[in-house]
């Protein structure tokens, strides 16, 4: 089953994005950032890193739009999203700090694609509006760049949306009309493009290195 946003709906999905960051978002100081993120390198810096329950590779953090990773770090202060790990490290940040590190990971901006990899399946008509054709050019700051990121990864995110566990009002307008069975090849075309830096750059270098 495809669900297609009309012109209408995408409009109206910038602007909730637009306010969203009007409120949320702040310059962060990357240096800061650098020093404060040694404790995410603990799962994201080590490549292939799985949860251990459940088992999925974590998300690379590297090249990741800044706002995005404010805002992510906000809902797992919240409760918003459910894991146990990463609430009680992000419930210990202040504000200042979360943008720190959000400035420090965005840094370099990602590998910059080429073309898209492989052929979209019919179901990337639901994410393109928002995410971008390869996944990396997101229309919002406070959207997240899906290029790159781990399959199994997603195909997680995107269950906990559908469950309703990880609570986002956009996404949870936007999943009720995907079926679960698209999630696999979602997941898979996405995890194909190349936007986001590896997390050994990111370890490394404090930023994304450009074909």
């Amino acid at each position: 089953m495809t669900f297609r946003l009309s012109p209408v709906s995408v409009i109206g999905l910038g602007l909730l994005a637009a306010v969203s960051l009007s409120s949320t978002a702040s310059a962060g100081d990357a240096a800061k950032g650098k020093v404060l993120a040694y404790t995410c390198h603990g799962c994201h810096g080590v490549p292939d890193y799985k949860n251990a329950y459940p088992n999925y590779r974590v998300p690379k953090l590297g090249g990741q739009n800044e706002a995005y990773l404010v805002s992510a770090l906000n809902a797992y202060a919240k409760g918003e999203r459910p894991h146990p790990t990463m609430h009680a490290q992000a419930a210990t940040l202040t504000d200042e700090e979360k943008a720190d590190i959000a400035a420090f990971l965005s840094a370099g901006g990602g590998i910059p694609n080429k073309e898209v990899v492989g052929t979209p399946p019919p179901a990337t008509q639901t994410c393109v509006a928002c995410h971008g054709a390869d996944g990396a050019k997101t229309v919002a700051p406070d959207y997240p760049k899906l290029a790159g990121q781990p399959a199994d990864y997603l195909v997680h995110a995107l269950k906990d949306y559908k469950s309703g566990k990880r609570k986002n009002p956009i996404m949870a307008g936007i999943i009720s009309g995907v079926d679960e069975k698209d999630f696999e090849a979602l997941a898979e075309f996405f995890s194909k493009q190349q936007a986001v830096c590896t997390t050994d750059q990111v370890r490394d270098h404090g930023k994304c290195e450009t074909e």
